[in-house]
């Protein structure tokens, strides 16, 4: 059962990796999860500054899809994506928001 446990936290992106530069990519795609608004992240957060807002992990999942639905007027991504974790490594790495 511990062996298990320890392959699905291993392979769970929630606790997992993520790429900060693919994840600045996206912040600056204005394309990104086929966004119509012609806008990136990066619009109204530069350089991913006071993004996360204290925000963890799992509030940071909803808020990057709120901003995707409602700036970006885009359609939200998968919370357990490769995307969604490039995205989240990379505002955790902006010392902006710590």
């Amino acid at each position: 059962l511990l062996s298990m446990m320890a392959v699905v936290w291993f392979f769970t992106p929630a606790f997992g990796g993520g790429d900060a530069e693919r994840g600045k990519a996206l912040f600056n795609d204005p394309q990104f999860a086929d966004g119509k608004a012609g806008i990136s992240c990066n619009t109204c957060h530069q350089d991913g500054k006071k993004a996360t807002k204290g925000a963890d992990k799992k509030e940071l999942r909803k808020i990057i899809n709120a901003c995707i639905i409602n700036a970006l007027q885009g359609k939200p991504i998968d919370p357990i994506s490769s995307q969604m974790d490039d995205l989240v490594v990379y505002l955790k790495s902006v010392k902006a928001n710590e």
